[in-house]
C-alpha cells in the first residue's frame, strides 16, 4: 500500500460534471443530481483501501448529519476492478448497503472522472460552495491506520460549519492520504 497524498492544486476550479452509473439505484447521476443548495462533498473512496475503512463510519455520518443541513454528497470509486476486483461495482452495491451510505456511490469506470478532479488517493476529499466552485481539497482529519488518533472528521466538519455559517473558509488545508488510486495499464510502456 502506496501511501499518497492529494495534489494540490489552486481552489476556485469549477466542480467537472460527469454521468456514472450509481451502483446502489442503478441510475446514471450528474453533479447536478448530487449538489446540494448550500455546497457539495465529491469524495472518491473504494472498497478495500485500509485509509478508506478507517473512516468510512465517519464519512457516513458527516453525510448523513450535513445532507440534512443542504450539502450534498457522492462517492465515487475510479480503481481498476479487474486488478482489484474488491472494488467491483457488486461489491461497491454491497458494501453500501451494509455501511449505510446515505449518498450515491458511482463507478468511474473509465477513469475520465478521477483524473478531471486530480483524484490521486483514497480518501481524495473535494468541498465545493453552492456555486460549485472548489473551497476545500483535504483531509477528513489527522487520523490514519495506526497513528492512534481518533477519527473525527474534524477537519471536514469545520470546513462545512464554515461554509454552513458564512464564515471564511481555512486557507490552511492539509492534504488528505490514502491508497493511490489504482489506474488501468493503458499500454505495455505504462
Amino acid at each position: 500500500m502506496a501511501a499518497t497524498e492529494t495534489i494540490q492544486i489552486p481552489l476556485g476550479f469549477k466542480a467537472p460534471d460527469f454521468s456514472l452509473p450509481d451502483t446502489i439505484s442503478n441510475r446514471m447521476i450528474g453533479i447536478k443530481d448530487v449538489q446540494g443548495e448550500k455546497g457539495t462533498v465529491v469524495m472518491f473512496i473504494c472498497n478495500h483501501c485500509p485509509y478508506v475503512k478507517h473512516v468510512l463510519k465517519e464519512l457516513i455520518d458527516i453525510g448523513k448529519k450535513y445532507t440534512h443541513l443542504g450539502i450534498g454528497f457522492v462517492a465515487i470509486n475510479s480503481n481498476d476492478v479487474e486488478n482489484y476486483p474488491d472494488d467491483s461495482p457488486e461489491k461497491m452495491k454491497e458494501l453500501a448497503q451494509q455501511a449505510g451510505f446515505s449518498f450515491p456511490y458511482l463507478y468511474d469506470e473509465t477513469q475520465v472522472v478521477a483524473k478531471k478532479y486530480y483524484a490521486a488517493c483514497t480518501p481524495d476529499i473535494n468541498v465545493f460552495d453552492a456555486s460549485l466552485t472548489c473551497i476545500y481539497r483535504g483531509q477528513i482529519d489527522a487520523s490514519r491506520p495506526k497513528n492512534d488518533i481518533p477519527v473525527t472528521g474534524a477537519d471536514l466538519r469545520h470546513v462545512l460549519d464554515c461554509l454552513l455559517q458564512g464564515k471564511t473558509i481555512p486557507t490552511v488545508q492539509i492534504p488528505s492520504i490514502g491508497c493511490n488510486i489504482k489506474w488501468k495499464k493503458t499500454n505495455a510502456a505504462d
